[in-house]
């Protein structure tokens, strides 16, 4: 009787188990699948601010991972420091049958300083928890709180975080006094927020169910554009010690302006005097304000420093000065300080930087859309912007980090939104002109001359301060000429807002060439191919981005051994299409072989649909560009 008693036990507690987590993968619903590395099985992100420096966060979820790849995907990191704390972090794992194999606790997080290759110090710490787990599928249900001491930055929500993830159920619930006011943003949500308000409480409720996984493509435009996302932020917030208030772009460039600005520019009596003997005679201010960035650009380096409110403020220009280094914030500030002691106004500007390029909400404000500090220098019907981080940019010129976006600049009156310069694509080229010779053995020698225009100019910059030695390894490698031996290798830099560079380049082949008796064929294309690897995907979700605009010109004469012809008829090949144009031929005149090349880019978005032309497109540029000619004797 105790035996079965306890047999009926055991079943009661394995029903009653799986009645509160079943977690068997069998369950998880066949549309999910398709693309998926990981799915989330469910997930209950709560979060309550109880006072501008009280915000709690609390997470409860689990994670099916079906792959390697998903091991990624399970994001259980977090950034901490003296505003930000983790508490009660626990999880249980479970097999692909849902059955209990083993626990996580604090103990089995990673727990490291973070700091990076180029920080001097950090206050922030990470820790994370990293799957060792092999046994795919698996699933982790987990929970934890994070408590922050600010209100500026609250994290939004984003269901599906990332590409190769899929959403069974998802819920964020936001609560907050009904007196606080909060602003949020919706992007690509498949339902709206759904709001109470009573007892002097405001809750906020966004839900998602069975969110398919988008895969990773080629060539996407910035995952916000087509993931599912809401952004949050408080009117009325705390930061390290410092109240505010922001509705809009204008009253945050305000607030940045007048609390964490202002006040901080001042120098040394020495370094004023200095600015003004360096602007000594000069009455044009741009020519002024160049005489002052390079001045900044030889005296300092960039260093990262983040620490307290060091994440948001800059350091003292005076510090700066005396330290010669700082963070982009404080290069900005210090290169502002010494070009109003030169009687030029300029503005400190928010960027988000890199690829693809993200743009301020215009219809959103908010603290965290930005991670990078610019310069802009308003003249007269020529504004000009400075990258102050680079001790080798020109002065004017923002390269592809920064360019073609909207950033906020902070300014006495308020922020303002402004959009940094666009490189079109004519302007960010790429032109060979060589003049080569093949002889009688097949080996080839000769000339080449390379000008790098416009954000092309960042295909060469890396290597000016390098070594002969490193050039000559470098440039081995760019080129796809096999046994290639460099005579002599030069670069002339010209500094400007249209920067270039020119690289002038002697060089052998042995045998690049294949020659006998009555026949002669080699690549007529030395400097510059182009290799297709663009794979064929059906079903493409996302739109085609491309991030950048160019043009690559090449203009290359051989001067061959005499009497060939041509064995068939020569490459002549013109290609069109809406995002990139491409021409290529080959003429003989003489003993000369013409080889003439040019290939335009256009960035842009384009439709999903376009793919396909896409890759055959550039498919048929590879092919072109490895075009091998054919000749053969003359007869009499």
């Amino acid at each position: 009787m105790k035996q079965v008693l306890l047999f009926f036990a055991l079943c009661l507690f394995s029903v009653f188990a799986q009645a509160q987590a079943n977690y068997d993968v069998s369950l998880i619903p066949k549309e999910l699948l398709p693309y998926a590395s990981a799915v989330i099985r469910d997930q209950q992100t709560t979060v309550e601010i109880k006072s501008a420096s009280n915000v709690i966060r609390h997470v409860k979820g689990a994670i099916t991972v079906l792959n390697k790849n998903g091991d990624d995907l399970v994001n259980l990191a977090w950034t901490t420091d003296k505003n930000e704390s983790l508490r009660d972090f626990k999880g249980v794992i479970y097999n692909s049958f849902g059955a209990v194999t083993g626990k996580l606790s604090t103990s089995n997080l990673e727990d490291v300083a973070a700091i990076d290759d180029i920080s001097l110090y950090e206050d922030t710490r990470m820790k994370y928890y990293q799957p060792s787990i092999t046994d795919y599928p698996y699933t982790i249900a987990y929970e934890y709180e994070l408590r922050s001491k600010q209100s500026l930055n609250i994290a939004g929500w984003q269901p599906n975080e990332g590409n190769g993830l899929s959403v069974q159920k998802s819920s964020f619930k936001l609560m907050c006094n009904s007196d606080l006011n909060i602003r949020y943003k919706e992007l690509n949500m498949p339902q709206k927020v759904h709001i109470d308000a009573e007892n002097g409480l405001k809750t906020y409720i966004w839900e998602v169910a069975n969110l398919k996984a988008i895969r990773k493509e080629p060539f996407s435009p910035d995952k916000n554009t087509y993931l599912s996302s809401v952004n949050i932020a408080a009117q009325d917030f705390f930061y390290n010690g410092i109240t505010g208030s922001y509705a809009d772009w204008e009253s945050l460039g305000k607030w940045i302006y007048e609390k964490l600005l202002t006040g901080r520019e001042e120098l040394p009596e020495t370094t004023l005097a200095h600015v003004k003997a360096l602007t000594a005679g000069m009455t044009d201010p741009k020519e002024k304000a160049k005489k002052v960035y390079e001045y900044m650009q030889g005296k300092t380096r960039y260093v990262s420093i983040q620490v307290g409110i060091g994440g948001y403020q800059p350091m003292l220009a005076a510090d700066v000065d005396r330290l010669n280094y700082g963070d982009c914030k404080a290069l900005v500030n210090y290169t502002q300080a010494m070009l109003k002691a030169a009687g030029i106004d300029s503005w400190y500007c928010v960027v988000e930087a890199g690829e693809p390029k993200v743009s301020m909400m215009p219809d959103f404000a908010s603290m965290n859309q930005g991670d990078h500090i610019i310069l802009c220098l308003p003249f007269k019907n020529d504004t000009t912007w400075l990258e102050c981080t680079s001790q080798q940019i020109p002065f004017g010129f923002l390269s592809k980090f920064t360019d073609d976006r909207l950033v906020l600049a902070c300014t006495p009156e308020g922020g303002k939104l402004l959009h940094t310069p666009k490189y079109q694509a004519d302007l960010n080229s790429q032109v060979c002109k060589a003049e080569l010779k093949i002889d009688e053995t097949g080996d080839l020698e000769g000339t080449m001359q390379t000008v790098f225009d416009g954000e092309q100019y960042d295909n060469r910059v890396y290597m000016i301060n390098s070594s002969p030695l490193e050039r000559s390894k470098e440039i081995k490698h760019l080129y796809p000429i096999n046994d290639m031996e460099i005579e002599s290798l030069t670069f002339n830099e010209h500094k400007s807002i249209q920067p270039s560079i020119i690289e002038d380049l002697k060089f052998s082949a042995h045998e690049y060439a294949a020659l006998n008796s009555n026949s002669l064929s080699f690549l007529v294309n030395p400097a510059n191919r182009f290799r297709s690897d663009f794979r064929e995907l059906r079903n493409r979700s996302t739109p085609v981005y491309i991030n950048e605009g160019s043009v690559d010109e090449d203009d290359i004469v051989f001067n061959l051994p005499k009497g060939y012809k041509f064995e068939k008829n020569p490459l002549d090949i013109h290609l069109s299409k809406p995002f990139c144009t491409y021409d290529a031929t080959v003429t003989l005149n003489n003993n000369q072989l013409h080889y003439k090349r040019k290939i335009k880019v256009i960035d842009g978005i384009y439709s999903k649909e376009t793919y396909d032309e896409f890759v055959d497109f550039f498919r048929e540029v590879a092919e072109s560009d490895n075009y091998s000619v054919s000749l053969v004797k003359k007869t009499n």
